[in-house]
């Protein structure tokens, strides 16, 4: 056999041993040089002359770039993004709670409870445990809220 051929089973060889991986572990991005190597060695068996010419290197990145493009899209289909699923400071704008401990002015002494989570809290004015509150301004762990 030739060097061409070698070569271009070892691509198919190493590309399928990609592809057993990526199936595995799913996410790990392997399916782009897996599926290059694949072509690469197809079009090695095929058309051994090219895969040792400047074509091959060619080839290569004409495969790569669609390919990439597809299997982002792909990926991206199985599992969309989604928002984070942790607290952060401005996403509590807005939101209302109830006061668990009094909030008072110009303290952050005040606790309030906010989807199951307690909130240190003050305002501009005393607000009594129990009632309900909206979220008006949020620093860190530290929330300023008005009574409803």
């Amino acid at each position: 056999m030739s060097l061409a051929t070698d070569l271009s089973l070892a691509f198919i060889v190493i590309g399928v041993l990609m592809l057993l991986l990526e199936m595995s572990q799913p996410g790990s991005f392997l399916i782009v040089p897996a599926t290059v190597l694949l072509v690469l060695g197809g079009i090695g068996l095929i058309f051994p002359d090219i895969l040792l010419t400047i074509w091959s290197p060619i080839i290569a990145v004409i495969i790569l770039i669609p390919t990439t493009l597809l299997t982002i899209k792909f990926y991206q289909k199985l599992a969309p993004p989604t928002p984070p699923e942790t607290t952060v400071a401005t996403s509590l704008i807005g939101k209302e709670g109830v006061v668990e401990v009094e909030v008072v002015p110009g303290s952050l002494k005040g606790k309030v409870r906010i989807a199951n989570v307690i909130w240190s809290a003050t305002s501009t004015a005393p607000i009594p445990v129990g009632k309900r509150v909206r979220v008006i301004q949020s620093e860190g762990v530290h929330v300023t809220v008005e009574e409803i």
